[in-house]
């Protein structure tokens, strides 16, 4: 069994089991034969999928992420030859992420990729005391209430 984080250290542990999750699914893509694409890419294809080009300030409302990280991700993508960054027609300073025809070659594979990743993932919440997804989502939920900043701060002055 490999060296676990302590649970204690709840980001080292977070960022284990995210390694653990994108590893394992990135290695699958790269068996079949899509070794450039990455977990973190899926996001962005889903929403281009359904909306068609997007500003990185549309792309990153839509998936949920930092305009910083969604820029990222889409420029990781250009070199992949997965995207493509286009002038707005209605607005110059504003560029366009768009799917290239190979990332659209690549559709059916990613989409039965993504199914299996569910079915997995699936299979992993059976075993947990409650879906992993839902947990997530109520940390994230939490912690926009009252920031997390807030929490230590507090602690700082009760300790």
């Amino acid at each position: 069994m490999r060296n676990q984080p302590d649970p204690a250290a709840v980001g080292t542990l977070l960022r284990h089991v995210l390694e653990l999750l994108d590893g394992d699914v990135a290695a699958v893509y790269e068996e079949q034969g899509m070794a450039e694409y990455r977990p973190r890419f899926s996001p962005v294809v889903r929403a281009l999928v359904a909306q068609g080009s997007l500003s990185v300030r549309d792309l990153a409302e839509a998936i949920g992420v930092t305009h910083s990280a969604a820029s990222q991700t889409a420029a990781q993508m250009a070199r992949a030859g997965l995207v493509t960054h286009t002038p707005d027609p209605l607005d110059a300073r504003r560029r366009l992420v768009g799917l290239t025809a190979e990332a659209r070659s690549l559709l059916p594979r990613i989409e039965a990729e993504w199914e299996a990743t569910a079915a997995a993932m699936a299979e992993l919440d059976a075993e947990l005391s409650m879906p992993l997804g839902e947990l997530l989502a109520e940390v994230a939920q939490a912690v926009e209430r009252r920031p997390f900043r807030e929490r230590v701060a507090a602690a700082r002055l009760t300790g």
